[in-house]
Parts: structure tokens; C-alpha cells; sequence
């Protein structure tokens, strides 16, 4: 385990999955297959997959003082995350997800934020640890204006921030000038910037509007095509190995989890995308979000 200190702040959800051979058109009802009830949300996610590949995480998140969040906070300490800034709220409900993937392993999300939405910068104030660490890692089903508090304070403390826009929305110049990682994926990335991606010309045009903005790093993931990785001295394409996805629920989330401990480890770039495209390649042959998630031992 690295020694180095990785606070992700982010979401937790309970994900509610069923598994159908399509996914369903608006107005249509199908017989699915297999439920599956699973603990997710992106910073969970993330915070599962730094942990479980050797990353020393703290986890800032909040639930409801519900069955889903009990079980939930139980499921991190297993994890070895450190559960003490995951905040309670009495009145709102922890954050669900309902999930359907096919038989390719597409899927279709909707998320009921509940209490990740009241997830603030005043909770933030009460993260004490939170100077002490290397990475701080966000995505963005918390609300934005914590999610700009955090940066803030961090960029006057010299830390670095990897954010991975997720579900993508728009994002202040401010919040991007000095963020030392980006990992969008391509949809995202076209989303974030107007370019749509299609090869490695067009991610790195995307990948420059980010570097002008002050982005210091750029990680657009390819999905089964890999990884782009752009800063100002070096570009260059990971292809990512070939495998049969059973679900791509958390990919970019063990992704992002990967890369922070990648750069605890002072991984150079290049073996830091590679780690990361190898771990969210494994996860895409399981079902489940966290539960797909590998283990240190399983990379090496």
C-alpha cells in the first residue's frame, strides 16, 4: 500500500441492476434476467478501486441514516477506506441507481442523488485531513459548488486534483486552470469541448482545449480502444487488451481509482495509463459496479 494519501470525495449509491439481452425503448417493457442489488456511486467506486489496488483512501461522501447507507459504510471498512468523513443527513435518503446492462455489457443509468446532493462545503470544512493528502478525486454527482471549494482550497495548498467529469456538465475556467488530471471519456470529452472524438487526431484537439484551459494532464479514455493520455511534452494511445465485456458499469471508475494510485506510486505516464487501461479491462468481464473492481494481486 502506498504511504501516500488519496481523499476521494464523491458519491455513494446503492445500484439497482437488471440484465436483459436489449436494453428497452422509451415506452417498452421487457422481461429481463438477473437482479442484482449492488453498493455503487462514482466516488465510492473510485474510492473501492484505489483501495483495492494499493492506495491509502479516505473517502468524504454522505448517506442516509438508512439501510442502504449502513450497509454501505460497513462495505468501505471492509475495504480498508477510512470511513470517517462519510457524513449522515436524518431527513434525505441515501442516493440509488437504477441499472440495466445487455448482453453486450452496455448499459443504461438513472441516479436519485438523495443525500449525495447535500454532500457541501461546510462538510468540507470538517475534513481536517484533508491538507495532508496527494490526490483529492471527484467526480461530479456531488454539487458543483463543492466540488469548486475543494479545488480551490487545494490549489492554494499545492495539492493535486484528478477530476473525472462524470456525469459530464459544464466546468468553469477556474476550476480547470491548475486541475492536474482530467480523465473524461470520449463522450464526455465531445460534451466538455465541442470536438467529437474519433481517433487520435480529434482527442488531441480535445485534449488541447482542456491544456489551454490549464489543465496540466489529459487522460480521454477510449473505452475498448484504450486510452489517450496529452500534456504539454508528451502525447501517446494505450490500446487496451481484448476481452468479452459482461459490463462496463464502473470501467471508467476503476480507471480513475488506478490512475490515482499510479501517481502515489510516481509512476512515469506512460506505465501509469497502462495500469489504469489493464484494471478497468478486467472489470468489464464482471457484472457490478464495485464488485468488478480487482485486486492489487490480480494485476501483478
Amino acid at each position: 500500500m502506498s504511504t501516500n494519501k488519496i481523499i476521494v470525495i464523491g458519491s455513494s449509491n446503492t445500484d439497482m441492476v437488471v440484465k436483459s439481452s436489449v436494453l428497452p425503448k422509451p415506452g417498452e417493457t421487457i422481461l429481463g434476467g438477473t437482479f442484482l442489488m449492488n453498493a455503487g456511486g462514482k466516488g465510492a467506486n473510485q474510492a473501492v478501486a484505489a483501495a483495492r489496488l494499493g492506495g491509502n483512501v479516505t473517502l468524504v461522501a454522505k448517506v442516509g441514516n438508512d439501510i442502504f447507507g449502513k450497509q454501505s459504510i460497513d462495505g468501505f471498512k471492509k475495504e480498508k477506506i477510512n470511513t470517517e468523513f462519510i457524513f449522515s443527513d436524518d431527513k434525505t435518503p441515501s442516493g440509488t441507481a437504477l441499472i440495466m446492462v445487455n448482453e453486450e455489457g452496455e448499459n443504461c443509468i438513472v441516479v436519485a442523488p438523495g443525500a449525495n446532493a447535500l454532500l457541501l462545503p461546510t462538510d468540507i470544512e470538517k475534513v481536517k485531513s484533508l491538507s495532508e493528502a496527494e490526490i483529492i478525486l471527484m467526480q461530479l454527482e456531488i454539487p458543483m459548488e463543492t466540488i469548486e471549494a475543494v479545488a480551490k482550497k487545494a490549489k492554494l495548498n499545492h495539492q493535486k486534483v484528478i477530476i473525472n467529469p462524470a456525469p459530464a456538465q459544464k466546468l468553469s475556467d477556474e476550476l480547470l486552470n491548475g486541475l492536474f488530471l482530467i480523465t473524461p471519456n470520449e463522450t464526455e470529452a465531445g460534451l466538455l469541448t465541442g470536438i467529437v472524438v474519433e481517433d487520435d487526431a480529434t482527442a488531441s484537439q480535445a485534449a488541447d482545449f482542456f491544456l489551454n484551459k490549464g489543465v496540466q494532464n489529459v487522460i480521454i479514455t477510449l473505452g475498448k480502444q484504450g486510452a489517450y493520455f496529452q500534456n504539454k511534452e508528451l502525447h501517446f494511445k494505450t490500446d487496451a487488451p481484448v476481452v468479452k465485456a459482461k459490463d462496463t458499469t464502473a470501467a471508467g471508475d476503476t480507471f480513475s481509482g488506478a490512475i490515482s494510485v499510479a501517481v502515489t506510486e510516481n509512476m512515469e505516464w506512460k506505465q501509469a495509463v497502462q495500469f489504469a487501461v489493464k484494471a478497468a479491462s478486467v472489470s468489464v468481464t464482471r457484472m457490478g459496479a464495485q464488485a468488478s473492481v480487482p485486486y492489487r494481486q490480480e494485476m501483478d
